[in-house]
Protein backbone atom coordinates (compact mmCIF):
# COMPACT_ATOMS: atom_id res chain seq x y z
CA UNK A 1 0.00 0.00 0.00
CA UNK A 2 1.55 3.22 -1.15
CA UNK A 3 1.65 5.90 1.76
CA UNK A 4 0.48 9.25 1.31
CA UNK A 5 3.83 11.12 0.32
CA UNK A 6 5.73 8.79 -0.95
CA UNK A 7 6.99 11.07 -3.89
CA UNK A 8 7.81 13.60 -1.88
CA UNK A 9 11.36 14.39 -0.76
CA UNK A 10 12.21 16.62 2.18
CA UNK A 11 15.20 18.01 3.00
CA UNK A 12 16.04 18.95 6.52
CA UNK A 13 18.34 21.42 7.89
CA UNK A 14 17.29 21.66 11.64
CA UNK A 15 18.32 20.67 15.03
CA UNK A 16 16.75 20.35 18.57
CA UNK A 17 13.12 19.12 18.36
CA UNK A 18 10.56 21.77 16.50
CA UNK A 19 11.60 21.51 13.16
CA UNK A 20 13.21 17.33 13.47
CA UNK A 21 9.53 16.97 14.84
CA UNK A 22 7.83 18.16 12.05
CA UNK A 23 9.93 16.30 9.42
CA UNK A 24 9.61 13.30 11.18
CA UNK A 25 5.69 13.40 10.75
CA UNK A 26 6.33 14.11 6.91
CA UNK A 27 8.36 11.03 7.28
CA UNK A 28 5.84 9.04 8.94
CA UNK A 29 3.35 9.98 5.76
CA UNK A 30 5.68 8.45 3.59
CA UNK A 31 8.26 11.08 2.90
CA UNK A 32 11.89 10.52 2.15
CA UNK A 33 13.12 12.99 4.74
CA UNK A 34 17.09 13.64 4.43
CA UNK A 35 18.82 14.94 7.21
CA UNK A 36 21.51 17.50 6.57
CA UNK A 37 23.83 17.59 9.48
CA UNK A 38 27.12 18.66 10.89
CA UNK A 39 30.32 16.67 9.74
CA UNK A 40 31.47 15.35 13.75
CA UNK A 41 28.70 17.02 15.39
CA UNK A 42 25.14 16.37 13.77
CA UNK A 43 21.94 17.38 15.54
CA UNK A 44 22.52 19.36 19.04
CA UNK A 45 19.93 16.76 20.37
CA UNK A 46 22.32 13.77 19.31
CA UNK A 47 24.40 15.37 22.80
CA UNK A 48 21.43 15.76 25.24
CA UNK A 49 21.68 12.87 27.84
CA UNK A 50 21.51 11.55 29.65
CA UNK A 51 20.11 8.72 29.20
CA UNK A 52 21.99 7.31 26.40
CA UNK A 53 21.38 3.88 24.08
CA UNK A 54 24.72 3.27 23.19
CA UNK A 55 26.25 6.43 21.54
CA UNK A 56 22.36 7.73 21.18
CA UNK A 57 20.40 9.93 23.09
CA UNK A 58 17.26 9.14 24.25
CA UNK A 59 16.09 12.85 22.86
CA UNK A 60 17.46 12.75 19.77
CA UNK A 61 15.87 8.59 19.29
CA UNK A 62 12.37 10.65 19.83
CA UNK A 63 12.25 13.00 16.93
CA UNK A 64 14.01 11.47 14.30
CA UNK A 65 13.00 8.05 12.89
CA UNK A 66 11.88 7.63 9.01
CA UNK A 67 14.81 10.01 8.29
CA UNK A 68 18.20 9.35 6.41
CA UNK A 69 21.55 11.54 7.64
CA UNK A 70 23.74 13.33 5.25
CA UNK A 71 26.82 15.06 6.95
CA UNK A 72 27.91 18.33 4.96
CA UNK A 73 30.13 21.04 5.45
CA UNK A 74 28.26 23.51 3.54
CA UNK A 75 30.21 26.57 4.12
CA UNK A 76 33.22 24.42 2.04
CA UNK A 77 32.33 24.96 -1.74
CA UNK A 78 31.96 21.47 -2.08
CA UNK A 79 30.04 20.74 0.52
CA UNK A 80 27.67 23.93 -0.62
CA UNK A 81 27.35 23.14 -4.27
CA UNK A 82 26.20 19.04 -2.96
CA UNK A 83 23.61 20.88 -0.78
CA UNK A 84 22.04 22.93 -3.72
CA UNK A 85 22.39 19.86 -5.77
CA UNK A 86 20.16 18.06 -2.93
CA UNK A 87 17.49 21.06 -2.75
CA UNK A 88 16.93 21.03 -6.99
CA UNK A 89 15.76 17.66 -5.64
CA UNK A 90 13.68 18.65 -3.06
CA UNK A 91 10.01 19.04 -2.95
CA UNK A 92 10.13 20.62 1.33
CA UNK A 93 12.71 22.18 2.88
CA UNK A 94 12.79 23.04 6.42
CA UNK A 95 15.60 25.22 8.08
CA UNK A 96 15.51 26.83 11.45
CA UNK A 97 18.14 29.38 10.98
CA UNK A 98 17.14 32.53 12.22
CA UNK A 99 19.70 34.68 10.23
CA UNK A 100 18.71 36.07 6.58
CA UNK A 101 22.11 37.22 6.30
CA UNK A 102 23.45 34.48 7.28
CA UNK A 103 21.04 32.43 4.73
CA UNK A 104 21.62 34.92 1.46
CA UNK A 105 25.34 34.09 2.11
CA UNK A 106 25.19 30.52 1.47
CA UNK A 107 22.50 31.09 -0.93
CA UNK A 108 19.75 28.72 0.83
CA UNK A 109 17.36 31.53 1.11
CA UNK A 110 13.62 31.52 0.09
CA UNK A 111 13.94 34.34 -2.89
CA UNK A 112 17.19 32.48 -3.98
CA UNK A 113 15.76 29.05 -4.17
CA UNK A 114 12.28 29.92 -5.28
CA UNK A 115 14.14 31.96 -8.49
CA UNK A 116 15.79 28.65 -9.41
CA UNK A 117 12.85 26.03 -7.69
CA UNK A 118 9.70 27.61 -7.95
CA UNK A 119 7.88 24.30 -6.71
CA UNK A 120 9.92 24.26 -4.18
CA UNK A 121 7.94 24.86 -0.26
CA UNK A 122 10.28 26.36 1.81
CA UNK A 123 9.52 26.11 5.72
CA UNK A 124 11.31 28.59 8.18
CA UNK A 125 10.99 27.21 11.86
CA UNK A 126 12.18 29.70 14.28
CA UNK A 127 11.49 31.58 17.69
CA UNK A 128 9.71 34.56 16.50
CA UNK A 129 9.85 34.50 12.53
CA UNK A 130 11.23 37.37 10.19
CA UNK A 131 9.01 40.21 11.19
CA UNK A 132 8.49 42.03 14.16
CA UNK A 133 10.60 43.84 16.80
CA UNK A 134 12.29 40.41 18.05
CA UNK A 135 12.56 39.09 14.19
CA UNK A 136 16.47 37.03 14.10
CA UNK A 137 16.35 36.67 17.70
CA UNK A 138 17.42 33.21 19.26
CA UNK A 139 13.93 31.27 20.34
CA UNK A 140 13.87 28.17 22.78
CA UNK A 141 11.10 26.53 24.22
CA UNK A 142 10.69 28.19 27.59
CA UNK A 143 11.19 31.36 25.80
CA UNK A 144 8.24 30.66 24.07
CA UNK A 145 6.24 29.75 27.10
CA UNK A 146 7.06 32.26 28.86
CA UNK A 147 6.52 35.30 26.72
CA UNK A 148 2.92 33.76 24.97
CA UNK A 149 1.51 33.84 28.44
CA UNK A 150 1.12 30.24 29.60
CA UNK A 151 3.62 30.23 32.19
CA UNK A 152 1.58 33.16 34.06
CA UNK A 153 -1.09 31.05 35.03
CA UNK A 154 0.42 27.67 34.47
CA UNK A 155 1.10 26.39 38.30
CA UNK A 156 -0.64 25.96 41.64
CA UNK A 157 -2.70 29.04 43.19
CA UNK A 158 -0.66 31.40 44.86
CA UNK A 159 2.62 29.56 44.18
CA UNK A 160 4.78 31.05 41.01
CA UNK A 161 5.16 30.74 37.02
CA UNK A 162 5.30 26.74 35.93
CA UNK A 163 6.73 26.11 32.55
CA UNK A 164 5.41 22.83 31.13
CA UNK A 165 8.11 20.41 31.75
CA UNK A 166 7.66 18.57 28.28
CA UNK A 167 8.57 21.21 25.39
CA UNK A 168 5.50 22.21 24.04
CA UNK A 169 6.24 25.12 22.11
CA UNK A 170 9.08 23.06 20.42
CA UNK A 171 6.23 20.42 19.44
CA UNK A 172 3.22 22.83 18.83
CA UNK A 173 5.31 24.52 16.16
CA UNK A 174 6.70 21.53 14.93
CA UNK A 175 3.13 20.31 14.39
CA UNK A 176 1.40 23.52 12.55
CA UNK A 177 4.55 23.54 9.97
CA UNK A 178 3.81 19.89 9.16
CA UNK A 179 0.25 21.10 8.94
CA UNK A 180 1.05 24.30 6.87
CA UNK A 181 3.41 21.80 4.34
CA UNK A 182 0.78 19.71 3.85
CA UNK A 183 -1.29 22.44 3.27
CA UNK A 184 1.05 24.26 0.68
CA UNK A 185 1.78 20.83 -1.05
CA UNK A 186 -2.01 20.63 -1.65
CA UNK A 187 -2.00 24.31 -3.11
CA UNK A 188 0.90 23.51 -5.34
CA UNK A 189 -1.35 21.23 -7.01
CA UNK A 190 -3.58 24.14 -7.79
CA UNK A 191 -1.17 26.38 -8.90
CA UNK A 192 2.11 24.82 -9.85
CA UNK A 193 4.22 26.85 -7.33
CA UNK A 194 5.64 26.31 -3.76
CA UNK A 195 5.85 29.24 -0.84
CA UNK A 196 7.34 30.42 2.17
CA UNK A 197 6.16 29.62 5.82
CA UNK A 198 7.59 31.71 8.50
CA UNK A 199 7.22 29.62 11.39
CA UNK A 200 8.02 30.95 14.82
CA UNK A 201 7.47 29.07 18.44
CA UNK A 202 6.39 32.55 19.43
CA UNK A 203 3.06 32.26 17.08
CA UNK A 204 2.30 28.77 18.00
CA UNK A 205 2.68 28.99 21.73
CA UNK A 206 0.01 31.82 21.68
CA UNK A 207 -2.26 29.43 20.32
CA UNK A 208 -1.81 27.42 23.37
CA UNK A 209 -4.01 30.55 25.08
CA UNK A 210 -7.06 29.07 23.50
CA UNK A 211 -9.99 30.29 25.54
CA UNK A 212 -7.96 31.89 28.19
CA UNK A 213 -7.28 34.00 25.25
CA UNK A 214 -10.76 34.57 24.25
CA UNK A 215 -11.96 35.72 27.99
CA UNK A 216 -9.21 38.51 28.26
CA UNK A 217 -9.77 39.51 24.21
CA UNK A 218 -13.76 39.76 24.47
CA UNK A 219 -14.24 39.97 28.47
CA UNK A 220 -11.34 41.42 29.48
CA UNK A 221 -10.38 38.58 31.80
CA UNK A 222 -6.91 37.20 32.49
CA UNK A 223 -6.20 33.87 34.33
CA UNK A 224 -5.54 33.06 37.71
CA UNK A 225 -3.05 29.93 38.28
CA UNK A 226 -5.63 27.12 39.26
CA UNK A 227 -2.96 24.10 39.50
CA UNK A 228 -5.07 20.91 38.77
CA UNK A 229 -8.70 22.55 38.78
CA UNK A 230 -10.25 24.00 35.68
CA UNK A 231 -11.54 27.52 35.84
CA UNK A 232 -14.70 26.75 34.25
CA UNK A 233 -15.96 23.62 35.24
CA UNK A 234 -16.32 22.25 38.99
CA UNK A 235 -15.69 19.45 39.73
CA UNK A 236 -12.76 19.02 37.17
CA UNK A 237 -9.36 18.29 39.37
CA UNK A 238 -7.28 15.97 40.84
CA UNK A 239 -8.50 14.13 44.36
CA UNK A 240 -6.45 11.86 46.84
CA UNK A 241 -7.90 8.37 47.70
CA UNK A 242 -7.80 6.98 51.43
CA UNK A 243 -4.16 5.30 50.24
CA UNK A 244 -2.70 8.54 49.19
CA UNK A 245 -3.18 7.71 45.00
CA UNK A 246 -4.66 10.36 42.88
CA UNK A 247 -7.05 10.62 40.49
CA UNK A 248 -8.43 13.11 38.37
CA UNK A 249 -12.94 13.66 38.29
CA UNK A 250 -14.51 15.78 35.51
CA UNK A 251 -18.21 16.55 35.68
CA UNK A 252 -18.54 18.81 32.70
CA UNK A 253 -23.03 18.88 32.93
CA UNK A 254 -25.94 19.01 35.22
CA UNK A 255 -26.59 15.56 34.45
CA UNK A 256 -23.05 14.30 35.23
CA UNK A 257 -23.30 16.05 38.35
CA UNK A 258 -26.62 14.32 39.22
CA UNK A 259 -25.59 10.92 38.31
CA UNK A 260 -22.13 11.81 40.68
CA UNK A 261 -23.60 12.61 43.50
CA UNK A 262 -25.81 10.02 43.27
CA UNK A 263 -22.96 7.69 43.10
CA UNK A 264 -21.22 9.23 46.09
CA UNK A 265 -24.96 8.98 48.45
CA UNK A 266 -24.84 12.45 48.97
CA UNK A 267 -28.11 13.22 46.80
CA UNK A 268 -29.74 14.21 49.78
CA UNK A 269 -27.15 16.71 50.80
CA UNK A 270 -24.75 18.03 48.40
CA UNK A 271 -26.91 17.54 45.82
CA UNK A 272 -29.83 19.26 47.37
CA UNK A 273 -27.71 22.37 48.55
CA UNK A 274 -28.71 25.50 46.57
CA UNK A 275 -24.83 26.24 46.58
CA UNK A 276 -24.13 23.51 44.31
CA UNK A 277 -27.30 23.37 42.00
CA UNK A 278 -25.50 24.65 38.94
CA UNK A 279 -22.31 25.01 37.63
CA UNK A 280 -21.75 28.72 37.72
CA UNK A 281 -22.91 28.41 41.26
CA UNK A 282 -20.45 25.30 41.56
CA UNK A 283 -17.72 27.55 40.20
CA UNK A 284 -18.89 30.60 43.02
CA UNK A 285 -18.63 28.22 45.54
CA UNK A 286 -15.88 25.54 44.46
CA UNK A 287 -13.72 26.44 47.95
CA UNK A 288 -16.56 24.69 49.83
CA UNK A 289 -17.25 22.25 47.65
CA UNK A 290 -13.78 20.55 46.99
CA UNK A 291 -13.25 20.03 50.55
CA UNK A 292 -16.06 18.43 51.10
CA UNK A 293 -16.11 16.18 47.80
CA UNK A 294 -12.62 15.75 48.90
CA UNK A 295 -13.17 14.42 52.47
CA UNK A 296 -15.18 11.73 51.19
CA UNK A 297 -12.99 10.42 48.65
CA UNK A 298 -11.23 9.99 51.44
CA UNK A 299 -13.42 6.98 52.40
CA UNK A 300 -11.69 4.27 50.09
CA UNK A 301 -8.75 3.67 47.91
CA UNK A 302 -8.36 5.13 44.18
CA UNK A 303 -9.03 1.84 42.81
CA UNK A 304 -12.04 1.36 44.46
CA UNK A 305 -13.06 4.95 43.75
CA UNK A 306 -12.64 4.99 40.09
CA UNK A 307 -14.47 1.29 39.54
CA UNK A 308 -17.42 3.33 40.75
CA UNK A 309 -16.90 5.95 39.19
CA UNK A 310 -16.68 3.81 35.80
CA UNK A 311 -19.72 1.80 37.03
CA UNK A 312 -21.73 5.38 36.78
CA UNK A 313 -20.27 6.05 33.53
CA UNK A 314 -18.43 9.71 35.32
CA UNK A 315 -15.61 10.95 32.91
CA UNK A 316 -12.30 9.34 35.82
CA UNK A 317 -8.76 8.38 35.42
CA UNK A 318 -5.72 7.45 37.32
CA UNK A 319 -2.69 9.72 37.24
CA UNK A 320 -0.49 7.20 35.60
CA UNK A 321 3.40 7.21 35.78
CA UNK A 322 5.23 7.02 32.33
CA UNK A 323 5.47 3.54 32.94
CA UNK A 324 2.38 2.89 33.16
CA UNK A 325 0.75 5.19 30.37
CA UNK A 326 3.10 3.35 27.73
CA UNK A 327 2.24 0.06 29.14
CA UNK A 328 -1.43 0.49 29.28
CA UNK A 329 -3.95 -1.66 28.00
CA UNK A 330 -5.53 0.82 25.84
CA UNK A 331 -1.52 1.74 25.00
CA UNK A 332 -0.56 -1.66 23.43
CA UNK A 333 -4.55 -1.87 21.92
CA UNK A 334 -3.96 1.27 19.86
CA UNK A 335 -0.63 -0.06 18.49
CA UNK A 336 1.12 3.18 20.14
CA UNK A 337 4.64 2.18 20.70
CA UNK A 338 6.72 1.88 17.62
CA UNK A 339 9.36 -0.60 17.27
CA UNK A 340 12.20 -0.52 14.94
CA UNK A 341 15.83 -2.53 15.06
CA UNK A 342 18.57 0.53 15.40
CA UNK A 343 21.62 -0.61 12.98
CA UNK A 344 24.08 0.24 16.06
CA UNK A 345 21.70 -0.61 19.26
CA UNK A 346 18.95 -3.03 18.76
CA UNK A 347 15.65 -2.27 19.29
CA UNK A 348 14.72 1.46 19.09
CA UNK A 349 11.26 2.56 20.77
CA UNK A 350 9.18 5.91 20.11
CA UNK A 351 5.73 7.53 20.83
CA UNK A 352 3.82 6.27 17.50
CA UNK A 353 2.35 8.83 15.08
CA UNK A 354 -1.59 9.49 16.61
CA UNK A 355 -3.30 10.42 13.22
CA UNK A 356 -5.18 7.10 11.61
CA UNK A 357 -5.88 7.20 7.93
CA UNK A 358 -8.02 4.10 6.86
CA UNK A 359 -6.26 3.63 3.57
CA UNK A 360 -2.89 4.85 3.85
CA UNK A 361 -1.68 4.27 7.25
CA UNK A 362 1.29 5.82 8.73
CA UNK A 363 4.27 4.08 8.05
CA UNK A 364 7.82 3.19 10.19
CA UNK A 365 10.35 2.25 7.93
CA UNK A 366 13.76 3.84 9.19
CA UNK A 367 15.22 3.71 12.57
CA UNK A 368 16.65 7.30 13.80
CA UNK A 369 19.83 7.36 11.32
CA UNK A 370 23.72 7.36 12.90
CA UNK A 371 25.28 10.33 12.29
CA UNK A 372 26.04 10.22 8.55
CA UNK A 373 24.67 7.17 7.53
CA UNK A 374 23.42 7.75 4.60
CA UNK A 375 25.86 10.17 3.21
CA UNK A 376 27.45 7.94 0.88
CA UNK A 377 24.35 7.02 -0.63
CA UNK A 378 22.61 10.37 -0.90
CA UNK A 379 25.45 11.57 -2.83
CA UNK A 380 25.67 8.62 -5.21
CA UNK A 381 21.78 9.83 -6.06
CA UNK A 382 22.73 12.99 -6.84
CA UNK A 383 25.84 11.79 -9.46
CA UNK A 384 29.00 11.46 -7.33
CA UNK A 385 30.92 8.80 -7.83
CA UNK A 386 32.47 6.81 -5.02
CA UNK A 387 35.98 8.82 -5.41
CA UNK A 388 33.84 12.04 -5.47
CA UNK A 389 32.76 11.32 -2.24
CA UNK A 390 36.34 10.44 -0.85
CA UNK A 391 37.67 13.64 -2.22
CA UNK A 392 35.13 15.40 -0.44
CA UNK A 393 35.74 13.53 3.10
CA UNK A 394 39.38 14.56 2.61
CA UNK A 395 38.58 17.65 2.22
CA UNK A 396 36.40 17.71 5.70
CA UNK A 397 33.41 19.12 3.11
CA UNK A 398 31.31 15.97 4.46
Amino acid sequence: MENILDSIRVVELTEALAGPYCAMLLGDFGADVIKVERPGVGDQSRAWGPPFIGTESAYYLAANRNKRSITLNYVDPRGAEALQKLLASADVFITNQPSIASLKKRGIDYESLSAKHPRLIYCSITGYGFTGPKAGRPGYDILAQAEAGVMSFTGEPGGGPMRYPIAIADMTCGMYAAMGILAALFAREKTGRGQFLDMALFDSQLTWLANAGSSYLNAGVSPMRWGNAHANIVPYEAYRGSDNRHFVVGVGTNALWSRFVQMLSVQDDIGRDERFQTNALRIKNRETLVPLLQNLFQRDTAKAWLAKLARADIPAAPINTIAEAVNHAQTQARGLIVQIEHPAIGTTKSIANPIRFSNTPVSYRLPPPLLGEHTGEILGSLGYSAEDAKAMADAAAI
